[in-house]
């Protein structure tokens, strides 16, 4: 039975969905691309805007007429916002807490009834295709207050993966020809098992695996102490860092409820890059909140140009029902929102410019990921600090981690050239 899964949103999701597919696999499932004729189409949503919502939509309603007679389920943020938005579009509607047991769901239905047949689900496993990278689930949940978040409704219950579990996965995935390990949650320095907490875990994961490099997800500025960044001692940890900021004015952040200040944002930069040098430090920025002035915005831009990111993402603000900002008076028009956003994605441009320059004529270790186009012989891969390199090479470089020199500026990134010395 062919199965094919379509995800939206966030690094967790991502991580839930790279977990579901390995579950699909194992139990002799066929995977196919989103846009295949599938027996089974899974669309993990995320409702953190309404585009967002809008694409969940919209890809539900594509795979109904790609195949009428497939069964079709939507799970994730969306699904555990509103069932009812999405019940008319699928056959199945999983919420969060019910999407780690979506194949004892799917097997409990049916399936003869459709048309697939008892012996659908029996045909021969496919090859697991082998990833540089690897997304790693070990925590869930939020009990923040940010006046513009939905994601304490939808994933209102915080917990974290028994460590001894997480240690056993990453051995699992290295034995499969991991590389990364990208450690995810919705609050990952919130970790907690048993006394165990996110300086702990590491610690542990780079004592007791072989994992080659180790990459931590989204932090807040609260959670990053000098006793956690002395661990990037160790060169498997990857010099990247982000720290969602989403406004460099104070009072946007005190109407959001954020939970730091411009100035404990700013001292945790600066510890950063005091301890490990190398770093880069991206962010997320939301414009365009309620009530913020053209001084606030600038406020922010100036913010986010003094502190010199790696990269920013950029986000106009998108009501939430629910949420208190959608309460809020003064919304800003979508026409000032665009018109801010354009204003910060140029200001990215040159901040990952600025970044990228410093490394210049350096070598450093890549983690090579694919060819950019098949037969191409030119690969696309990433350093330890995330800056993208592309290199030709006539030899296959796919899931390796090679030396290169930092040649030159790329389109979307650094042109590389491959040194003769393999870091191993």
């Amino acid at each position: 039975m062919r199965v094919a899964f379509y995800t939206l949103g966030c690094k967790l999701n991502q991580a839930e969905t790279e977990s579901l597919v390995g579950q699909f696999s194992q139990s002799g499932f066929q995977l196919v691309s989103p846009n295949d004729v599938a027996d089974i189409y899974i669309a993990n949503t995320c409702t953190v805007t309404h585009i967002a919502d809008r694409k969940s939509r919209h890809w539900l309603r594509l795979t109904r007429r790609r195949n009428p007679q497939a069964l079709i389920v939507a799970t994730g943020c969306y699904a555990q916002r509103s069932r009812q938005d999405l019940a008319p579009l699928a056959d199945l509607v999983v919420n969060n807490t019910e999407k780690e047991h979506l194949l004892t769901l799917i097997r409990a239905l049916s399936l003869e009834e459709r048309g697939f047949g008892e012996g659908a689900t029996k045909q021969s496993q496919v090859p697991v295709t082998v990833r540089t990278r690897s997304l790693m689930k070990i925590q869930d949940g939020c009990h923040s207050s940010c006046t513009y978040c939905i994601v304490p409704k939808v994933r209102p219950r915080e917990y974290s993966l028994p460590a001894s579990q997480i240690i056993d996965e990453i051995k699992q995935k290295v034995a499969l020809g991991h590389k990364e390990i990208v450690l995810t949650g919705t609050k990952v320095g919130s970790y907690k098992d048993d006394g165990t907490d996110l300086r702990d875990l590491v610690q542990h994961i780079l004592d007791d695996t072989g994992i080659d490099r180790l990459h931590l997800s989204s932090l807040q500025p609260s959670e990053i102490s000098s006793e956690l960044l002395a661990l990037w001692q160790d060169e498997r940890l990857c010099r990247h860092f982000h720290l969602a900021l989403q406004s460099g004015s104070e009072t946007v952040l005190q109407r959001m409820k954020r939970s730091y200040s411009l100035d404990q944002y700013h001292k945790t930069i600066d510890l950063i890059r005091e301890k490990i040098p190398d770093a880069a430090i991206t962010t997320d920025i939301l414009v365009g909140f309620p009530g913020e002035t053209d001084q606030e915005f600038e406020q922010s831009h100036s913010f986010c140009q003094q502190a010199a990111f790696a990269n920013i993402h950029v986000f106009p603000f998108s009501s939430r029902p629910g949420t208190a900002a959608a309460r809020m008076p003064k919304q800003i028009e979508d026409k000032v929102k665009k018109e801010r956003k354009q204003r910060i994605l140029q200001l990215a441009q040159n901040c990952r410019r600025l970044f990228c320059e410093q490394f210049l004529g350096r070598t450093m270790p890549v983690l090579w990921e694919q060819e950019t186009r098949p037969g191409s012989d030119t690969y696309s891969g990433l350093t330890g600090n995330y800056i993208r390199i592309f290199a030709h090479s006539e030899k296959p470089l796919s899931n390796e981690i090679t030396l290169a020199r930092l040649a030159e500026f790329h389109v979307h990134g650094i042109w590389g050239e491959i040194a003769d010395e393999n870091p191993g």
